[in-house]
């Protein structure tokens, strides 16, 4: 050994021994809520000795409470599991069991539910010390839930980048583990979502108003409306409302700038003042110019074209509203509704599980169309093509999108309907699923038959949804 006598024990390094300390008593709060004294007593004081709060280790105050009384400690907590920048091989240790200390916290709020009734005030706070959690790994609040986010963590263009904990030696790449936290941090809350007497709360104005709406919420809102009344359904109504315009919001940043249709250059230009083109007016008329009068003649006025072709693109979306199919309902819904804004778009939607149900009337308002939906149930998609043919009228300026996980009744006759549909011009996009985690299933048999037939499904994504209608319809 380099820099010690044979046989001589190397002293043990302070900083090593309190990590160990903190990250021992993670492990055995997740896998046992009932402390470990020793553990805890050896905790305080490493978080007492490194100048941190000891309301870090109660496991009952939020991280939103503990910044509230230490604010300084917001910024810790952003990107606190991201890589650090090491200069010149330099580990900083007293700042990797600062780290350790709150990554614990964090994960333990977020990873360590107790059993028994929820509350919608503890509902409220997993939801938030879930965004803590996201924050953490450099991601924005709802992103790896699939509530509201983008693509990925902030700055990383769009992808999700090596991630570690600040423990000391190479930084792990967890690139492929940070995707799949989203899916179980929904799980989480999903499980939350029906362990409250949701009944209860609703009907208890001052109760509701502290829900938070989430995914996991609006599926269960939207499972339990028919025996809901009076001031439980308002307030049920009230939370789907602020969820739909929340997720409008953000759809519909990556929807603006579509335009629809070519300029028509064989209508003349309107002769109105807002179409005139003041640059090629003069540009036209510089002949004209009279040097000693110091002015412009002109002799021909010029107007801008504005008039545009005005065949419509017609968009079906017929999306499967079985049980396993929920977020991408709640998204498919609303991403029609923000397409049927745009002007020469005539936008249908279908909805179907054994039976089909035709909501097109309703396309514009997602809302209206949510409360009209019923959850759960089998899958024959040959009812929804009944529906959807008779509406393909001019197969060129049609766009199918059809949303599911293809696990059907009538396999094959399904399939040979959306084939004569591919093959009749129109446009097939057959999704996997639609949910801003992109998780979802597919038939391995109908992922190869569209696959073969020249029509691959598109991975559960929305951003790839919206990219292809853009595409299309531009």
């Amino acid at each position: 050994m380099t820099g010690q006598t044979a046989g001589q024990v190397p002293a043990p390094d302070p900083y090593d021994n309190r990590r160990q300390v903190l990250y021992w008593r993670l492990l055995a709060r997740l896998f046992d809520h009932e402390e470990q004294a020793g553990l805890e007593s050896a905790s305080l004081a490493v978080v007492e000795d490194i100048g941190l709060p000891p309301a870090l280790l109660d496991p009952d105050a939020s991280v939103d409470s503990v910044v509230q009384r230490h604010p300084e400690l917001a910024a810790e907590f952003d990107g606190l599991m991201t890589p650090e920048t090491e200069e010149d091989g330099a580990r900083d240790r007293a700042a990797e069991v600062r780290r350790a200390a709150l990554a614990s916290k964090v994960l333990l709020n977020v990873f360590a539910s107790r059993p028994g009734t929820v509350t919608a005030g503890q509902l409220a706070r997993w939801q938030s010390d879930a965004g803590w959690l996201e924050r953490a790994l450099g991601c924005r609040p709802g992103e790896l839930r699939g509530g509201r986010g983008g693509t990925g963590p902030a700055g990383a263009g769009g992808g999700v980048g090596p991630t570690g904990t600040g423990i000391g030696g190479p930084t792990p790449d967890l690139s492929r583990l940070i995707p799949a936290i989203g899916p179980e941090l929904g799980s989480i809350e999903a499980g939350l979502v029906k362990r409250m007497h949701l009944r209860e709360v609703l009907a208890d104005p001052q109760l509701a108003s502290r829900l938070t709406p989430s995914m996991s919420l609006i599926e269960q809102l939207l499972r339990d409306k028919n025996n809901l009344s009076g001031v439980a359904l308002a307030n049920a109504k009230a939370l789907i409302r602020r969820y739909v315009d929340e997720v409008t919001e953000v759809l519909r940043t990556q929807v603006e700038k579509a335009t629809v249709g070519e300029l028509d250059r064989s209508v003349p230009p309107k002769r109105v003042f807002r179409n005139l083109d003041l640059d090629r007016t003069i540009w036209k008329n510089l002949t004209n110019w009279d040097p000693e009068e110091e002015r412009l003649y002109v002799d021909r006025l010029y107007y801008r074209h504005t008039s545009r072709k005005t065949t419509p693109q017609r968009l079906i979306v017929v999306v499967d509203q079985s049980g396993s199919m929920v977020d991408s309902m709640v998204n498919c819904t609303i991403l029609a509704s923000i397409f049927a804004g745009l002007p020469k778009v005539d936008v249908h939607l279908i909805a179907y599980d054994t039976q089909a149900l035709d909501l097109t009337p309703w396309a514009h308002d997602p809302f209206e169309t949510l409360l009209r939906t019923k959850l759960g149930g089998g899958t024959d998609g040959t009812v929804a093509m009944a529906l959807a043919q008779p509406k393909i009228a001019e197969p060129r300026n049609t766009v199918v999108v059809w949303i599911s996980d293809f696990y059907e009744w009538r396999t094959h006759e399904l399939f040979e309907s959306m084939a004569a549909v591919h093959r009749s011009g129109a446009k097939f996009i057959p999704v996997g699923s639609v949910t801003s985690a992109g998780r979802g299933s597919v038939n391995p048999w109908f992922r190869e038959k569209f696959k073969d037939l020249g029509t691959p499904v598109i991975s559960g994504h929305i951003k790839k949804l919206v990219h292809e209608l853009k595409t299309f319809l531009t």
